[in-house]
């Protein structure tokens, strides 16, 4: 795997290095050795998939807070999405900061999303599947969320929303 910062403390890029022949190719997803010598989070508790049927929808922006913080590794195995982090951790030196990359099921790139980061993504086209290998398990009350569109962030989603949660529509503006 590739790896390269993400712009964000603690976030990274990681490519998978695919390796060709006749068959097609083989591509390494997941490497315990490879995170940690980056120093980052190897625990993996549960991995989730996400599919997605309608072009432009948004899921997001979610994340979990203590005790239950949780490291993610993000991919897109099926069409394509715009996956955005946005540092919401006040003590971070990218604090309120965000960035966003395309991942495809082509580009072989995933998004590595540390602690205390909010996660989420808009899909750029339809039948799309994200997978997420997450350090921590899902704790519904340490879950928190802040609004796509919070001008305290100034996200640039590509398109307008086409489908959205209730949830993620709803979520206080972080200045309020």
């Amino acid at each position: 795997m590739v790896f390269e910062p993400a712009g964000l403390s603690g976030a990274w890029t990681l490519t998978a290095e695919r390796h060709h022949d006749e068959r097609g190719y083989f591509a390494r997803l997941w490497c315990a050795d490879e995170l940690r010598a980056h120093g980052l989070t190897t625990d993996l508790a549960q991995a989730s998939l996400s599919y997605n049927r309608a072009a432009h929808t948004i899921r997001g922006l979610h994340y979990q807070v203590a005790p239950k913080e949780e490291a993610k590794l993000v991919r897109c195995i099926r069409g394509a999405i715009y996956d955005v982090l946005v540092d919401v951790r006040p003590a971070s030196p990218t604090y309120r900061r965000w960035i966003g990359r395309e991942l495809t099921a082509d580009n072989g790139v995933a998004l590595y999303v540390p602690e205390g980061v909010a996660h989420g993504f808009q899909t750029l086209s339809g039948d799309s599947e994200v997978l997420y290998m997450i350090s921590e398990f899902h704790d519904a009350s340490c879950a928190r969320g802040v609004r796509w569109d919070d001008p305290a962030f100034g996200v640039a989603w590509p398109h307008p929303p086409a489908v959205m949660s209730d949830r993620d529509r709803s979520y206080p503006l972080v200045d309020r």
